[in-house]
């Protein structure tokens, strides 16, 4: 598939010594939402700031839609729109005028026509007179968003594009992400909430100590690090699991009454028919049955502990 963004290699080393990248080599896909995950000091920040030619590298290279982030600035940065975590807009400008000035800053001609349509598709338009202190949370974000679009670029950054807005908000935050990706911007977004990388994601990479540690299909991932359970809640307690049993690694609650079978992959799935067979030569019945699978929450910890 076309990459939009290539990095190879790249490090950064602050003043201070602290070294915030390690080597990251990285391709995003042309039309793909890829969400970067990781922890406070990950390396998430720096990363994107290399990406939009903001953050200067120590070794390495990052090119945008095939132009070199430090030889060829101007080009590589009118390819990107970054939306940054923090509320930074004029609160006195109207929302028409802070969002034309965005364009302007990239040396773009007034298009009136674009910019009505991304105000319109961030559901904007009947606002665009309003001062910017007069707004919501959600629609302050929406604003630069709309700001970030302004240049018509190829490539958007969302850095923790739903922080400081409730639930509501935040889920049509995620449809306004999935109607931009399927208008052709490729989207690269790091959040805090999982849930929102579980939902929107194509693809998910892991950053931990300035070291990208995993990059993989969602579906990949949640099919290969993504632990299943069956739980039995039994009809009767038992006080041991049976002898016959113990090649299934069975759990058993404290109170007895609850049997927990887990598997990793298709072979242990398999399995399942003859241990339910060999419950009942056992005489251990049960009154439910129900199965889980890890959530991606639950994968990103275990990954982020096992690179620390």
């Amino acid at each position: 598939m076309d990459t939009i963004l290539s990095v190879r290699k790249l490090t950064k080393t602050y003043a201070n010594g602290h070294q915030a990248l390690r080597s990251v080599t990285l391709d995003i896909r042309r039309g793909e939402i890829f969400a970067l995950l990781g922890p406070n000091g990950a390396g998430k920040t720096t990363l994107i700031g290399i990406s939009c030619g903001l953050v200067t590298p120590s070794s390495g290279h990052v090119t945008v839609d095939g132009h070199d982030v430090v030889r060829e600035f101007r080009a590589a940065r009118r390819a990107v729109g970054l939306v940054p975590q923090e509320l930074t807009t004029d609160a006195f400008e109207t929302v028409w005028a802070t969002v034309s000035f965005s364009r302007g800053l990239f040396g773009c001609r007034p298009d009136p026509a674009h910019l009505e349509r991304v105000l319109r598709s961030l559901s904007l338009w009947d606002r665009k007179d309003s001062r910017i202190a007069t707004l919501s949370g959600g629609m302050k974000r929406r604003v630069l968003i709309a700001k970030a679009l302004s240049h018509d670029p190829r490539l958007l950054f969302l850095d923790e594009p739903s922080a400081g807005v409730d639930v509501e908000l935040r889920r049509d935050m995620w449809n306004v992400v999935r109607a931009l990706r399927d208008a052709g911007v490729t989207i690269i977004l790091t959040t805090h909430y999982i849930e929102e990388a579980e939902e929107m994601a194509d693809r998910i990479g892991v950053i931990s100590r300035g070291e990208l540690i995993l990059v993989e299909d969602k579906t990949t991932l949640m099919h290969k690090l993504g632990r299943k359970q069956l739980t039995l809640h039994l009809q009767e307690p038992l006080s041991a699991i049976p002898a016959v049993l113990e090649d299934y690694g069975l759990g058993l609650s404290a109170d007895g009454m609850t049997l927990v079978y887990s598997f990793e992959n298709e072979g242990g799935r398999a399995r399942i028919t003859g241990l339910l067979r060999q419950l009942g030569e056992a005489g251990v019945t049960f009154r439910d049955l129900e199965t889980s699978q890890s959530s991606l929450e639950e994968i990103f910890v275990s990954l982020v502990r096992g690179a620390a």
